[in-house]
C-alpha cells in the first residue's frame, strides 16, 4: 500500500493532540475533524488545513478516510468504534478501550469480523525509557520480580468533573471510570506490559472528596501469574498533586519510575549507579513512536499494533474486578 493513510478524529479534547500527529507523520494524511462543538471543529480544522464536521455519520460515509480515532467520553469508546469498523474503516481507540468488558468483546468480534485493524493508544508504551525498562526487564537485569508498587496520587478538582462537554461526563458512571478507570488506567496497561498477566485481584473503592457517580480512591492487591505481587493505589483527591511512582522489585535489583523527578526512571542493580545498566539497551529504530506511526505501519506493512484489541481488553479486565471485589469484598480472579 503505497498511498498515504487518511485519518478522520471523532473528538478534540485529547483528541486534538492525536489530529496534530498525523501532519507529522510520514505517510499519514488529516482527512476531517469532527466534534459536536462547532467552533472546535472548525479551530482544529483550519489549523490543521483539513475539513470539519460535527456529524460523525457524515464523516463515516467518506470514502477519502481510511481508519477513525475515537476520542470520546471514555462509555462510548467502543459504540463509535463499532460503528466505524462496520462503515469498512480501520480504528483506534484513546484508553481505556471501554469501561466494560462486555462491550470491549463485541468491539474485538466486529474487528476480527471485517478484517480491519483495532489498536489503543496507551501512549505510555512508545516512551524510549519505558521501552528500555521492558527490555531491562524481559533481560531479567533486576533477577525474578518479587513486588511491584504503583501509587498514583493526583488532584482533580470538582470543577474537572463538573465541566467538559457534555457538562459532566466525567462524573457520571454511564460514561466514565473514576481514578482506577480513568487515570490509573494508564498504569494498570504499564504493569501487564513491563511483568505479565495479573490473576487475581482484591480491591477497594470509595468517593471521599467528590460529587460524582464514580469512585476518586481505589486500593487494590495483585498477584501476577509469574508468581509476583502487586500493590495498586489510586486518588484524585490528593493535596498537594504528587504525581505517580511505581517501584518493581526483584531479587537483584529495583526500578523506580518518578513522574515529580526530571529523571523519570532510575535502576539500581546492586551496586551500579541508577540508569547505569539502561543505556545498554539500543531501541530498534523502525519501532513507532506514538499511535498513528502504529497504525500507519500496521495497515501498510502489516505489522502488529503495540496494544490491539484483546491486549486492551485486559486493562478494563482489571480495574473492572477492582470496583468488583470493593463490591463483594471478596477476591476476584480474571
Amino acid at each position: 500500500m503505497d498511498k498515504e493513510v487518511r485519518f478522520g478524529i471523532l473528538g478534540l479534547g485529547i483528541g486534538a493532540s492525536r489530529a496534530r500527529m498525523v501532519p507529522k507523520t510520514k505517510g499519514a494524511k488529516l482527512v476531517c475533524v469532527c466534534d459536536l462543538q462547532e467552533e472546535k471543529a472548525r479551530q482544529i480544522a483550519k489549523e490543521l488545513e483539513c475539513d470539519w464536521t460535527t456529524d460523525y455519520e457524515e464523516m463515516l460515509k467518506r470514502d477519502d478516510i481510511d481508519v477513525i480515532g475515537v476520542f470520546t467520553p471514555s462509555g462510548t469508546h467502543a459504540d463509535y468504534a463499532i460503528m466505524a469498523l462496520e462503515a469498512g474503516k480501520h480504528t483506534f481507540t484513546t484508553k481505556p478501550m471501554d469501561i466494560r468488558v462486555e462491550k470491549c468483546m463485541k468491539l474485538i468480534e466486529v474487528a476480527e469480523k471485517v478484517n480491519k485493524v483495532l489498536a489503543v493508544d496507551f501512549d505510555l508504551r512508545y516512551r524510549d525509557d519505558l521501552c528500555r525498562v521492558k527490555m531491562a526487564l524481559d533481560k531479567g537485569r533486576i533477577g525474578k520480580i518479587i513486588l511491584a508498587d504503583v501509587r498514583m496520587k493526583w488532584y482533580r478538582s470538582q470543577e474537572y468533573y463538573d465541566s467538559g462537554f457534555p457538562p459532566g461526563w466525567r462524573s457520571r458512571r454511564e460514561t466514565e471510570g473514576g481514578s482506577a478507570a480513568n487515570q490509573g488506567v494508564h498504569f494498570i496497561d504499564l504493569l501487564l506490559w513491563l511483568i505479565g498477566p495479573i490473576k487475581e485481584v482484591y480491591g477497594m473503592s470509595g468517593t471521599f472528596a467528590h460529587k460524582i457517580e464514580t469512585e476518586d480512591t481505589s486500593i487494590a492487591l495483585f498477584t501476577f501469574e509469574n508468581g509476583a505481587w502487586g500493590t495498586f493505589v489510586t486518588t484524585t483527591t490528593s493535596i498537594p498533586d504528587l504525581g505517580t511512582k511505581i517501584e518493581i522489585g526483584g531479587n537483584g535489583g529495583s526500578i523506580i519510575l518518578n513522574s515529580k523527578l526530571e529523571n523519570l526512571v532510575e535502576l539500581y542493580h546492586c551496586k551500579d549507579t541508577p540508569n547505569a545498566l539502561l543505556n545498554e539497551f539500543i531501541l530498534p529504530e523502525d519501532r513507532p513512536r506514538n499511535i498513528i506511526e502504529d497504525v500507519v505501519s500496521a495497515i501498510t506493512k502489516g505489522t502488529p499494533v503495540t496494544v490491539d484489541g484483546k491486549l486492551g481488553l485486559e486493562s478494563v479486565k482489571v480495574f473492572n474486578a477492582i470496583y468488583e471485589s470493593s463490591k463483594t469484598k471478596r477476591i476476584v480472579r480474571l
